[in-house]
């Protein structure tokens, strides 16, 4: 504690003596060294005399993560314990266990692993709830604490107490950590004799490489392929020059795709293809959805303003800032939002507008046009690239959304799968059962129409207070809204037993089985087979309205 208080002190009068310095010149220094002297007073106070003992990292990472959060969601200061999380969203691997988590009730939950994997190989399960990491209760503690103790050097042992929901009393699992490597492109396959398909999960290192190998290797095998599917949806990014590198598959050498702007007028760049491209004729849909954000927004706006392909689905998420990682010492980093980027027609696909933490959709009236290079299409800015061909799939229901993030579904699967040693092949798995779902559903309280009902449970209260009695009255709305919810439950059947069939074949069959299951049943899938069929529709979507 006495060594970080000198090193912030020895800062500020650094900071101090240039600003004295330069105060003349710029006021500003004189600011930060100012406040930086204030922040180390404070910070040396409150770890010397409040009353309970402090941890001095996690305080001034509190102090830390305050300041950057003020800025933008996506500027984060990254401490040298998260670094193996940082390594994994950059290149796709990352030194530890092999599995995704999540914190759900007081317990850090295993909800996704990876085949192959040292977790899969020790035999947890997804739906595993970690107690306790190397003897230490792991009850009430946050993901990232839990999660920086699984991380760490490969060939290093770590013993899980595990909890697994149907049994009772918990397990030990002993693991040994590896380097983990997790694909980008999971799956490609072909949809039907001559239509192809790739799906790219993220843009980590070599995800241009791996797209490109995948369509190469669906041509090689099927000299007739006339056309083929990228899937980019639920993709939320990552690296910009993979960005580039995906986009190269399908455009030509020399060819612009996006442009950064920032403060720091020497960091502007424009980043353009490298190399010959795959095939820069073939027909090609780019699926999105409202989760493709960042790079995968790079790579279906080029795609969009070179009219080199048709989007398929709905509006981009609208991420349209670029983040630059700089150390700061100590092997800790700050990812730190440094430009925008606009894509080759010149529009910036930034959201302008937030509710709640997420995107809101701005009318096409208010947003500034932009034309598409080869065809002279009319394209707008302001928030996500809206596709050429939109498909509301089932996009409007709140009901399919808090299913998935209450993850009532998640845990029905859990319950579901308890004493299933194994399940059909992927291309036989069927869920039949959904009485028995809406029936979980019922008995575990599920609520997704909370505003509603908060504005019932204050008139309840109102009406008490005034003194009227309309109970029989509240009572009968009540009725009517748990009937509402049954309803939408089996309006919305098929969407829902297709996120429990994708669930399920996740838990046997891994990422690969989900995007297999996906397939099978999926409306946009469908309609880009056929627009890929109908080349005179292809090419209407293409021309200049």
């Amino acid at each position: 504690m006495r060594r970080s208080i000198k090193i912030l002190a020895l800062v500020a009068i650094l900071m101090g003596g240039l600003a004295t310095t330069y105060v003349s010149n710029n006021d500003k220094l004189f600011e930060i060294a100012k406040n930086i002297e204030l922040f180390a007073n404070l910070y040396k106070e409150v770890n010397t005399y409040y009353v309970d003992e402090l941890e001095p990292s996690q305080l001034m990472k509190t102090g830390v993560d305050a300041m950057v959060n003020s800025l933008d969601p996506y500027t984060n200061y990254i401490s040298e314990s998260q670094i193996e999380g940082y390594r994994f969203i950059t290149e796709g691997r990352y030194n530890g266990i092999g599995a995704e988590s999540q914190q759900l009730g007081d317990f850090l939950t295993i909800m996704e692993l990876y085949e192959g994997q040292p977790a899969d190989k020790a035999g947890l399960k997804v739906g595993d709830q970690i107690m306790a990491v190397d003897g230490k209760d792991a009850k009430g503690k946050n993901a990232s604490a839990v999660e920086g103790i699984l991380r760490g050097f490969p060939g290093t042992e770590v013993d899980l107490l595990i909890h697994r929901p149907g049994e009772e009393g918990n397990r030990t699992i002993t693991l040994m950590r590896e380097e983990v490597k997790v694909k980008n492109v999971p799956y490609y396959n072909m949809l039907t004799d001559d239509i192809g398909y790739v799906a790219l999960t993220t843009f980590t290192r070599a995800a241009g490489d791996n797209v490109a190998d995948a369509v190469r290797d669906l041509q090689a095998k099927n000299p007739d392929m006339k056309g083929v599917v990228l899937d980019l949806r639920g993709n939320g990014g990552g690296l910009l020059t993979e960005a580039v590198n995906v986009t190269n598959v399908f455009i030509p050498k020399n060819k612009l795709v996006a442009t950064t702007k920032g403060k720091v007028k020497e960091w502007d760049r424009g980043f353009s293809t490298l190399n010959p491209p795959v095939d820069d004729e073939i027909p090609l849909i780019v699926l999105i959805n409202n989760r493709s954000a960042s790079a995968s927004e790079i790579v279906c706006g080029a795609i969009q303003d070179y009219d080199r392909g048709v989007l398929l689905g709905q509006r981009s998420y609208g991420k349209g800032l670029v983040q630059n990682h700089r150390d700061i010492g100590y092997n800790a980093k700050v990812k730190l939002t440094t430009a925008k980027y606009y894509i080759p027609s010149g529009r910036c696909i930034q959201a302008v507008e937030y509710e709640s933490g997420e995107p809101v959709d701005i009318p096409e009236e208010k947003r500034t046009p932009f034309k598409t290079i080869n065809n002279g299409r009319i394209v707008f800015d302001g928030g996500g690239v809206k596709p050429d061909l939109v498909i509301d799939k089932d996009g409007s229901s709140n009901i399919l959304k808090m299913l998935d993030r209450s993850h009532v579904v998640f845990n029905y699967v859990t319950k579901y799968c308890q004493n299933k040693s194994e399940v059909d092949p992927v291309n036989d798995l069927y869920f039949s059962d959904f009485e028995d779902f809406t029936a979980y559903v019922k008995a575990s309280d599920f609520d997704y129409d909370t505003d509603t009902e908060e504005a019932l449970s204050k008139l309840k209260t109102q009406a008490k207070e005034a003194g009227y009695t309309i109970d029989s009255e509240l009572a009968a709305i009540e009725q009517s809204i748990l009937k509402t919810k049954q309803m939408e439950l089996a309006k919305h059947k098929d969407p829902i037993v297709d996120m429990i069939e994708k669930e399920i074949a996740g838990r046997y069959y891994y990422q690969k089985g989900k995007v297999q299951i996906g397939l099978r049943n999926d409306p946009e899938v469908q309609e880009a087979i056929a627009v890929l069929n109908n080349p005179k529709r292809y090419k209407e979507l293409l021309k200049s309205k």
